[in-house]
């Protein structure tokens, strides 16, 4: 299939979503209809945004998942995907853990294990908790802050525990002196110096310097508490050991897993989990547009992977059934990295005639238009991080997102290529409608000279291309088009591993401007060290403004989902602190 005609069912498909949600009712034709479930009428088009859809407290039955994908790992500290966080949380506990509430309420952090958030020294270097009583693991036996340090030290087994986050391991040991339990030569394996235990119910972390998000760290599943006795180090992801209500029955990895209630968890030593389903079925199956059809027949209620449905599928779910759609605001960013080691984009203006020039609109449209594809983009942070703005310095906003093409040619002048330049720009052939957004790119750049060369690259080898300065450079790429997320809602949590000069590395390099900026890296290092998250989140604010004024990184779409809500399904909300996934936790089923 040729580039134009793909370009053009992109946007076609666009265009039928767009004129669904039109013409159909809030409560969407067919909401009624055979086979979608059998049981309550959806609660309308978008409920389940800043909102509860369907309030329940009645418990039973059995909730159904189906995910394009399986668990990147079950295993807490090995796991990175935000599904399997969001999904942990139903085995899982930790010292804190995000609010069970809609919208952006949900990124304040609540005791688990905790009684609540820490007890934290006036030099920010010390966090002392007391856990709640009651804590049992699925064997009936007491949790101690033992068992909660042993599980975090499991990170410093670097060569058996992989895949997972390692912000603990780097705020606590920077220097990494110690080994992990494995190699640990202390009686009961908890020799990390930086976390002390003096009683089973205190656990004290004392930091070599003050970081304002260490907390969010703590929050992620690789805070959770693992049993010695029950760790079977590498094989720990095929059957991890619950402390949460519910616990494996049985798990095929890349088929199914199904979880069971946990009978020795206690209501009353949780506040946080619901616990309304009897059981949790979760079928892995690649192919999207079946999964799709089987959630819309009520097979399923709930797509795991939360990365919304396909383009044929939500445009059926809308014109039939829009009382159970939602239309998701996720937290991630669509994005060009505009590589500065490549020349002209050392130079600012080079830079800043791609941001003129660039039709926002018509990426946008490509992408599936506002509903579908999502907002245009001014600030490099997304709107859930503190610090993010309407600061719209190159009008994109002002101008509803279309191109300044005389300023985009006065840049040129500026930058001593009036007639333009070439460049490459690599695109995921992986990632739906990524290509076909940076060929829609190529266009318009050339109406001003800027001659641009699309090279799609396979995502799974992403980081052994893009995130390579040496193949960039070798590869002569002077832009990357790709998509990021928080690993948790801060400045820190989104923008540190893509513009900080310190997080450069050879290979899975994330910041692919290849940015070198002292003030960038100073302001960072004042925005961690604040503990007052509103003071932190002006200093990211300042961090947004300037990488924007640079024009070091073009941020073009908020992203949206067009996500499917069974009609079972009750207690349904959007969560920020989950990049707008739901909050698998708190959902139950009508039997």
């Amino acid at each position: 299939m040729s580039t134009v005609s793909t370009k053009r069912r992109l946007t076609a498909g666009a265009a039928l979503v767009v004129a669904a949600l039109m013409t159909t009712t809030a409560c969407g034709g067919g909401g009624d209809s055979d086979g979608d479930g059998g049981s309550a009428k959806g609660a309308g088009f978008n409920a389940a945004f800043n909102k509860v859809a369907n309030p329940s407290t009645k418990t039973g039955g059995t909730l159904k998942m189906v995910g394009k994908q399986d668990l990147d790992s079950a295993d807490p500290q090995r796991a990175y995907y935000g599904m399997a966080w969001d999904f942990m949380r139903f085995y899982t506990r930790q010292l804190v853990t995000y609010d069970t509430k809609p919208g952006v309420a949900s990124t304040k952090l609540v005791g688990d294990l905790a009684t609540g958030p820490a007890e934290i020294s006036d030099d920010g270097k010390t966090y002392t908790y007391k856990l709640r009583d009651g804590l049992t693991w699925e064997d009936g036996s007491k949790l101690t802050s033992k068992d909660v340090k042993y599980g975090i030290e499991r990170i410093w087994a670097t060569d058996t525990i992989t895949g997972g986050p390692q912000y603990l391991m780097q705020t606590l040991d920077p220097k990494g002196e110690y080994k992990g339990p494995y190699k640990d030569s202390s009686p009961d394996k908890l020799g990390l110096k930086a976390i002390e235990t003096p009683d089973d119910n205190t656990i004290v972390f004392k930091l070599p310097k003050p970081n304002g998000d260490f907390e969010q760290f703590l929050a992620m599943p690789s805070g959770s508490p693992v049993k010695a006795s029950e760790d079977t180090k590498a094989k720990y992801t095929q059957r991890p050991f619950s402390s949460g209500p519910y616990k494996f029955e049985s798990y095929k990895p890349n088929k199914s897993i199904v979880l069971v209630r946990n009978d020795k968890w206690q209501k009353s030593s949780d506040p946080v989990r619901a616990a309304l389903p009897d059981k949790i079925t979760v079928t892995i199956s690649a192919n999207l547009e079946e999964n799709d059809k089987k959630l819309m027949d009520g097979d399923y209620d709930v797509d795991l992977n939360g990365t919304g449905m396909t383009q044929s599928g939500r445009v059926t779910a809308i014109q039939k059934h829009k009382d159970s759609v939602d239309n998701m605001q996720t937290s991630f960013v669509r994005y060009v990295a505009l590589v500065h080691a490549a020349k002209p984009f050392d130079d600012v203006h080079c830079r800043k005639a791609v941001f003129y020039a660039t039709d926002f609109a018509a990426l946008q449209q490509v992408r599936g238009g506002d509903v579908a594809g999502g907002a245009i983009a001014n600030s490099a942070l997304p709107a859930s991080i503190k610090g993010h703005s309407d600061y719209d310095p190159y009008g994109v906003l002002a101008r509803k997102g279309k191109p300044d093409l005389a300023k985009a040619k006065d840049e040129l002048k500026q930058c001593g290529k009036p007639d333009g330049f070439a460049t490459k720009l690599t695109a995921r052939n992986n990632n739906p409608g990524e290509v076909d957004t940076a060929e829609a790119l190529q266009a318009q750049l050339a109406k001003v000279g800027i001659k641009v060369a699309v090279d799609p690259i396979n995502g799974a080898e992403a980081a052994s291309i893009s995130g390579s300065p040496s193949v960039v450079k070798q590869r002569g790429y002077g832009m990357t088009m790709s998509g990021w997320g928080p690993d948790f809602p801060s400045g820190q949590g989104f923008g540190q591993p893509l513009w900080d000069s310190r997080f450069l590395s050879e290979t899975g390099n994330y910041n692919e401007s290849q940015l070198e900026d002292p003030q960038i890296d100073k302001l960072f290092d004042q925005a961690i060290a604040e503990t007052d998250a509103d003071k932190a989140g002006e200093i990211y604010g300042q961090i947004d403004k300037r990488i924007l004024d640079q024009a070091d990184w073009m941020p073009f779409i908020y992203e949206k989902n067009i996500t499917w809500r069974g009609k079972r399904l009750t207690n349904v909300y959007m969560s920020d602190a989950y990049n707008g996934r739901y909050d698998y936790v708190s959902l139950g089923v009508v039997k």
